[in-house]
């Protein structure tokens, strides 16, 4: 075996990815499947997911595959989603936080619905963590891998619960990063900026706004949910073993310039 190829593989490893039906969570799965790791699925549509799963079992022979339907910002379906990890008898080894929402607004017209902003985007994040660590523990090369944003470092228009959710989220991964070294786990967090996702679609869609964004952005075009779950994957890897508590734009540059 040669050392230096399998520092850039995942095989013997078992990733749980959250909102992973699309998007980046789902060109993560894809990904880190690719690279040998086993793939526990969860988002909240369990029939959409289901194809998702046929579809990447079919794609990566040799790679178990697993779904399960949950909402993350429900502490009884993250408590269930641990007892589904403990019930296959995968030992946990990698943990992918990508689930997240938003609901883009001026501070003054947010009502009691910015708890629940952070409640999936923060909490869940702390929660899902806080239960992998039994299982990621046991493991050698365990990591942790949060998706934050851009809006967690800068002002962007997302409105500012979505912000703070996100910065709270890179400051939580410095955190676990510190404390849980000794465990043998690595965090890090990813910052994406625009992503040609489902969510970015109708904003993207009007062009006086789209020009706007890529001017701000000096690669001059709009990421792909692939690049993004190229890093995530690349913080995963044995390769990056001497990363933690980072948090990496993944943005075209952007950060360079704000918005």
């Amino acid at each position: 075996m040669n050392s230096r190829i399998d520092a850039w593989q995942l095989h013997g490893h078992t990733a749980l990815i959250t909102g992973a039906s699309k998007g980046i969570g789902y060109a993560a799965a894809r990904e880190l499947a690719g690279r040998g790791a086993n793939v526990l699925l969860v988002a909240r549509d369990e029939d959409y997911l289901e194809q998702v799963r046929v579809e990447l079992a079919d794609d990566h022979e040799g790679i178990e595959v697993f779904a399960f339907g949950a909402d993350l910002a429900d502490a009884e379906d993250r408590l269930a989603v641990f007892d589904w990890v403990a019930d296959l008898g995968l030992p946990l080894s990698l943990l992918v936080n990508n689930a997240g929402g938003n609901v883009p607004r001026p501070v003054l017209e947010y009502g009691d619905d910015y708890r629940e902003i952070f409640e999936l985007n923060l909490f869940a994040a702390f929660e899902m963590c806080r239960l992998a660590h039994p299982q990621l523990v046991q493991h050698a090369n365990a990591a942790i891998v949060n998706v934050g944003s851009v809006s967690g470092i800068t002002h962007v228009r997302t409105g500012a619960p979505y912000g703070m959710s996100k910065a709270a989220l890179h400051q939580l991964t410095r955190n676990l990063a510190a404390e849980w070294a000794v465990d043998g786990i690595r965090v890090n967090a990813v910052a994406p900026w625009y992503i040609r996702t489902q969510r970015t679609d109708t904003a993207l869609a009007d062009e006086d706004y789209l020009e706007e964004v890529l001017e701000r952005t000096p690669l001059r075009r709009i990421g792909e949910p692939e690049e993004v779950a190229a890093a995530i994957a690349f913080l995963c890897l044995p390769a990056a073993s001497y990363i933690t508590g980072q948090v990496l734009g993944v943005d075209g540059g952007f950060l360079n310039y704000g918005f």
